[in-house]
């Protein structure tokens, strides 16, 4: 696989999307479902979730039914979303497991009046994980809960819609489509919106059944553009910041500022790159990196772009490039299981199960992105059913974050 220090001498000589189109169909039906898990795969997998599911219940809450629920100050109700979601995408398991059930009532008891699912803080990160694990409850509460989650979510996006709260401080603006931060989600407090929180949103919209052609989602597709580091291909214009002006990478960055006094700037958690541009000359630009690519690539799909879309290609072709599922690459292992879950949401949407994919050496090899995953996290969960951390940015020294990330991602192989 392709270490971090290959994936930035990579960098250097970025190669065009263009090579890759020619491996992609347009709207071609999902395979996965004619192209069956071997078995012995499938039982692996299967394995790797009963343990995790195991580990989970052991750490619920007594008192209040959650999980990770801090001694002190506000909690996360996002990390018991994440659980009960990755509890109800294995087999045989529903709303009437009681730790499930415990874990619901926990998340619905953190909806406030205006419609979010958080205590005081981080409004939408915890609304959306919330909210997608809502969607798979069939209950007369959870369906209640769901179109107040949704409104709020909304007014949350940095557009026309942008609705200032009192209630918390994650308000977005009102701005137009010729502002940087347009269509993005933050988190709020006169920060800057990020990719990161978008994801989560229209992962949440759309679980919950909101359409592509939503506002929400057309919306995010401006900002997406704008964080993906490619300024035009097959003759359509992308990306129109100063930061992507002749960069033909395709991957995502993760804002269009650092903060919200340098709108238009760009920011990547990813180390800069010396990339050679349209023109031939060479250039510092901010450099793509694993996680957040599938995450805009996912949005794209949710928000009805087809396969054979120029910007749907052109982050495709990164992702081609740089498959590995041994770090989060130009990261290397910072977002690990973040990495993995939205990789294996992005690659379920996309529909295939195979994919060429270029080695090391350059030569290209197909591979099966659902066999590499649970063999992977199969590797990495320990003896007690939790998976080993590898970094604790991002949170991922909490065994049950990464645990239940782990569990929605071998869900997502499986399904």
């Amino acid at each position: 696989m392709r270490t971090l220090a290959c994936t930035l001498v990579a960098g250097f000589a970025l190669a065009s999307p263009l090579c890759y189109a020619a491996h992609v169909e347009a709207d071609r039906p999902s395979l996965l479902s004619v192209r069956p898990l071997k078995q012995d795969v499938r039982e692996v997998a299967q394995k790797v979730a009963t343990r995790a599911v195991a580990f989970l219940k052991s750490k619920q809450d007594e008192k209040t039914g959650g999980w990770s629920i801090p001694p002190k100050g506000p909690s996360f109700p996002a990390i018991t979303g994440l659980v009960v979601r990755g509890m109800l995408q294995q087999p045989g398991v529903d709303v009437n497991d009681p730790a499930v059930a415990r874990g619901i009532d926990f998340v619905l008891s953190k909806q406030q009046p205006d419609g979010g699912i958080y205590d005081q803080i981080l409004a939408s990160y915890n609304t959306a994980i919330c909210l997608s694990a809502l969607a798979k409850v069939d209950t007369p509460k959870a369906k209640a809960a769901i179109p107040l989650a949704q409104d709020f979510l909304r007014k949350l996006q940095y557009g026309e819609g942008a609705v200032a709260f009192e209630s918390h401080k994650e308000s977005a603006e009102a701005v137009d489509k010729s502002h940087p931060f347009y269509g993005g989600v933050g988190y709020g407090r006169g920060q800057r919106p990020d990719l990161s929180n978008l994801n989560w949103v229209l992962q949440g919209l759309h679980d919950s059944g909101v359409p592509g052609d939503d506002v929400a989602f057309q919306r995010a597709i401006v900002f997406l553009q704008r964080t993906q580091m490619i300024e035009e291909f097959k003759g359509v214009k992308i990306n129109d910041m100063g930061y992507a002006k002749g960069s033909t990478q395709g991957g995502f960055i993760y804002a269009t500022a650092e903060e919200a006094a340098k709108a238009g700037q760009g920011e990547s958690k990813a180390p800069v790159i010396e990339e050679t541009l349209t023109d031939g000359t060479k250039a510092s630009r901010l450099r793509a990196y694993g996680s957040m690519t599938y995450a805009g690539f996912k949005s794209y799909l949710y928000a009805d772009l087809s396969h054979d879309d120029p910007r749907v290609l052109a982050a495709l072709g990164w992702m081609k490039e740089n498959y590995t599922l041994r770090e989060n690459p130009g990261i290397g292992m910072e977002g690990y299981y973040y990495y993995l879950v939205t990789l294996s949401r992005a690659l379920q949407a996309f529909g295939e199960p195979i994919l060429e994919v270029q080695e090391e050496t350059g030569r290209m090899k197909r591979v099966d992105w659902r066999e590499d995953l649970i063999k992977t996290l199969a590797e990495m969960q320990q003896p007690d059913g939790s998976f080993k951390s590898v970094n604790d940015r991002w949170m991922e020294n909490d065994p049950v974050l990464i645990t239940a990330y782990g569990l929605i991602a071998v869900g997502e192989a499986m399904r």
